[in-house]
C-alpha cells in the first residue's frame, strides 16, 4: 500500500498491522528519524540503554492505569517488527507486554522455556542487513526495548514459574525441580531426595562425554561451579543450538531410561495428588522412539488440571518424604526461590524491562488460604518483584488472574492473594464475556469497585493470546468499538489488548487455526491444534477504520485527561441491568463520555448531570459527522454498541 506517513502527528495509526510490518524497514527508520532526530542512533547501540518512561519513578503506582498492547512476536516473525506494530497504536497505549522470549521446548510453547537464551526464531535478517553490528538476537531484543522507550512506551517480559520438564534449567540445577520416577503406569518413587538421582546421572553424563580439562567433583559441579560454566560442560556454546538440544537429548534419554522424570506442573485444587493416566490415548512417542505418558489428578476438583509439558520450581520441601503429596511451607526451597529472583533480576537489568507479567498469577496452593501475615517465601512472584524493586523501584507486577470467585481457581480469596503478592494489576475476565450481556455489566461494575478498594487495579481486558482462539470466537462478533472505547478513555483503569484486535475478522463459524494468535503460542505441525504456515491477519478494514478515529481522539485529547480519576454521571450498574455508563473527570472536567454496552438495543433519553458549563458533541464511535446540538440535561439517544463523547464549550 502507498501512504505518506510523514504528515501530522498520526505515525501509522491508521495502517492496518498487517501492512505496517511489511513496510521496507529503511521506510521505518526514515519515519523515526524524523521523530526523534539524532536520539534515535543511540537507541542502536546495544549497550546503550535508553530511559524508559517511568524510569524515574519511586513507585510502581503507574501500572495501575497504564494501556498495554500484548504481542506474540512469533505471529510477526521477528523482533523488529514490533516496532512497526507499535506505531499503529496511539500514545495512549503506552506499555508493551511482549511474551516469553526465551528458547521454547516440547511443542516450542512459549511458555515452557528450555533455557535463558533468547529464541533464535526472533531474530530478524532485515534488522542485520541494516546494522551489521546487530548479529544476534539478544543485540536485536536490547535495540527494540531501546526504541519503545525512545516512544513512550514501558516493555514488560513474563516471568514464567516453570519450564519445559527437560529444560536446561533443570537438567543443570535439578534441586530447584520436583522429581519422580515411573515404571510404565506407576510412579514408585516421590521422594525429596530423587533430586540427587538426577544429579548422579547428569554428572556421569558430563564425566563420560567431557573432552578434557579436570572436571569438578560432583558436589562442586552442581552448587559451586557458576551456572554458565556448568551449562558449558553440560550442553556446550551458547549459540550451538544444534548441539546443545542433542546434548540435551542425550541426557532426557538416559533419565528416560531409568524412570526419573520431573514432576509436571499443575493448576487449580488441589494442585497434589498426581497418578499416571491409564488411558491408553494418553500416551505419546516422540520422535527418539521414547513412550510417554500423561499425568491426572488423583482427586480432582473444577479446574484442576496437569500441563504434561511443564515443570514448576519446587518452591517447598515436602511434609512426610511426599508420601502424600503435601507441601510444607514452613520449609522453602531457597535455592530455587534465589535461583529465580537472581535470573529474572539479571534480565531486567541486560534487557531494560520495566514491568513483569507473572504467569498464572492465579495459582495459590496453600488449602488453609491466603496467610494473615505474608512472609518473604509466600509466592514467587512476588519475591522476583521485591527484589528487582530494591534497585528498580519503578519496576511493576501485572498478575495472570482471572478475579475467580474464592475457592474456584485457587485456595482462599485471589483478592486477598494478588494483595499478598504484591500485584499492582491483573488481567481480570472481561475478555471472557461478550459485551453487554449482564455478566459482562456487573463483573465490569465489581471491578471498578476493587479498583477502588483494594490494592491491586483489574484491566479492562479486550483480548489476549490465549482468548484469540475458535472456542471464544462468540465473545467478539460485536461490541469490538466499545471495548477499545472503554479501554482508552477510562483514563483511571489500566487495559489490556492483544495483537491484532484492530482488525480482527468476525467468525460467526470457525477460520482455519492460521487465523488465531492462540495457536502460535506453540507450534504444532499436526493435529487440532496445528498450524501448517503463518499467521493471517485479520482482514476487518471496516473495525480498524473506527478505531482508527478513536486512536485520533485520543492522540488528541489524552494529555489533558490521562491518569485522571473518573467522576460517574451515571455509574456501572452491579446488577447488570442497566448498561449505560457515564463519566467524566473528577478534577477540572473538560471531555464527557458515554458508552451503551448493549450492542442490540439502543438507549432513550438518559438522564445525565454533567459538570456546569456548556457542552457540545464531538466524536461519536458510529457517527463520523455529528450535529452541534449542546447538551440539554438529557442524552436523547444513544446507538447500540455506541460511545459519545462531548467537550466542554470555550
Amino acid at each position: 500500500m502507498k501512504q505518506n506517513t510523514y504528515e501530522g502527528f498520526s505515525h501509522l495509526l491508521k495502517f492496518m498491522p498487517e501492512d505496517a510490518v511489511n513496510l521496507p524497514i529503511e521506510e521505518i527508520l526514515g519515519y523515526l528519524e524524523s521523530l526523534y532526530g539524532p536520539d534515535l542512533y543511540n537507541a542502536f547501540e546495544p549497550d546503550y540503554h535508553t530511559p524508559g518512561p517511568i524510569s524515574g519513578f519511586s513507585n510502581t503506582h503507574w501500572l495501575r492505569s497504564a494501556n498495554t498492547a500484548g504481542i506474540n512476536v512469533r505471529t510477526i516473525r521477528h523482533f523488529w517488527n514490533i516496532i512497526p506494530y507499535a506505531l499503529t497504536l496511539p500514545h495512549a497505549f503506552n506499555a508493551i507486554h511482549i511474551l516469553p522470549v526465551w528458547e521454547p521446548g516440547v511443542v516450542a510453547s512459549l511458555y515452557g522455556p528450555s533455557s535463558w537464551n533468547i529464541n533464535p526464531e526472533f531474530f530478524s535478517p532485515s534488522l542485520y542487513n541494516c546494522f551489521p553490528h546487530l548479529d544476534t538476537v539478544e543485540k536485536q531484543l536490547k535495540v527494540v526495548i531501546n526504541l519503545l522507550h525512545l516512544m513512550g512506551k514501558s516493555v514488560g517480559m513474563d516471568v514464567v514459574p516453570h519450564t519445559d520438564r527437560y529444560s536446561e534449567m533443570a537438567l543443570a540445577n535439578p534441586i530447584c525441580f520436583e522429581w519422580l520416577q515411573r515404571d510404565e503406569l506407576q510412579i514408585v518413587q516421590n521422594g525429596d531426595s530423587l533430586y540427587e538421582d538426577a544429579e548422579g546421572i547428569i554428572y556421569n553424563y558430563v564425566k563420560n562425554t567431557s573432552k578434557g580439562g579436570t572436571l569438578p567433583d560432583q558436589e562442586t559441579f552442581f552448587y559451586k561451579l557458576p551456572e554458565y560454566d556448568r551449562l558449558n560442560l553440560l550442553f556446550g556454546e551458547k549459540h550451538d543450538y544444534s548441539g546443545r538440544l542433542q546434548r540435551r537429548k542425550e541426557l532426557v534419554k538416559l533419565l528416560y531410561e531409568q524412570g526419573y522424570e520431573t514432576v509436571p506442573a499443575t493448576m487449580g485444587p488441589p494442585y497434589r495428588g498426581i497418578e499416571v493416566d491409564p488411558d491408553p490415548e494418553a500416551k505419546i512417542t516422540d520422535e527418539d522412539g521414547l513412550v510417554w505418558r500423561d499425568y491426572r489428578i488423583t482427586h480432582p476438583q473444577t479446574f484442576s488440571r496437569v500441563f504434561g509439558p511443564l515443570a514448576r520450581y519446587r518452591l517447598y520441601w515436602s511434609k512426610d518424604d511426599n508420601q502424600n503429596w503435601e507441601l510444607d511451607f514452613d520449609r522453602p526451597n531457597t535455592i530455587a526461590w534465589d535461583y529465580v529472583k537472581r535470573h529474572y533480576r539479571e534480565i531486567k537489568e541486560e534487557f531494560g524491562f520495566d514491568f513483569m507479567r507473572g504467569d498464572m498469577s492465579h495459582v495459590q496452593m496453600r488449602p488453609d488460604g491466603v496467610p494473615a501475615h505474608p512472609d518473604d517465601f509466600y509466592d514467587v512472584l512476588g519475591a522476583v518483584k521485591m527484589e528487582v524493586c530494591k534497585t528498580h523501584p519503578s519496576f511493576g507486577y501485572f498478575a495472570e488472574s482471572f478475579l475467580a470467585p474464592p475457592g474456584e481457581m485457587a485456595y482462599g480469596d485471589e483478592c486477598d492473594h494478588l494483595e499478598a503478592s504484591l500485584a499492582d494489576s491483573t488481567l481480570g475476565d472481561l475478555q471472557s464475556e461478550p459485551v453487554g450481556t449482564q455478566k459482562f455489566v456487573s463483573d465490569f461494575a465489581q471491578y471498578r469497585n476493587w479498583l477502588e478498594t483494594r490494592k491491586f487495579a483489574p484491566n479492562f481486558t479486550l483480548i489476549t493470546a490465549d482468548k484469540d482462539d475458535p472456542r471464544f470466537d462468540k465473545f467478539y462478533i460485536d461490541g469490538n468499538e466499545i471495548r477499545f472505547f472503554m479501554a482508552l478513555f477510562l483514563t483511571d483503569m489500566p487495559s489490556y489488548m492483544g495483537m491484532g484486535f484492530e482488525c480482527r475478522d468476525p467468525h460467526p463459524t470457525p477460520a482455519p487455526n492460521e487465523h488465531y494468535s492462540k495457536l502460535y503460542v506453540f507450534h504444532m505441525p499436526d493435529g487440532p491444534k496445528g498450524t501448517r504456515g503463518p499467521f493471517v491477519w485479520g482482514k476487518n478494514r471496516n473495525l480498524n477504520h473506527k478505531l482508527y478515529r478513536q486512536k485520533i481522539l485520543a492522540e488528541e485529547i489524552f494529555e489533558l485527561i490521562k491518569d485522571q480519576p473518573v467522576q460517574w454521571l451515571v455509574p456501572p450498574d452491579a446488577s447488570g441491568i442497566q448498561k449505560t455508563i457515564v463519566w467524566t473527570q473528577a478534577e477540572l472536567p473538560s471531555y464527557v463520555f458515554a458508552a451503551n454496552m448493549d450492542t442490540k438495543s439502543g438507549c432513550a433519553n438518559l438522564a445525565a448531570d454533567f459538570p456546569p458549563g456548556a457542552w457540545e458533541p464531538v466524536f461519536s464511535t458510529e457517527e463520523e459527522t455529528l450535529g452541534n446540538d449542546l447538551y440539554a440535561g438529557i442524552i436523547p439517544w444513544l446507538k447500540p454498541g455506541e460511545g459519545l463523547v462531548w467537550k466542554k464549550a470555550d
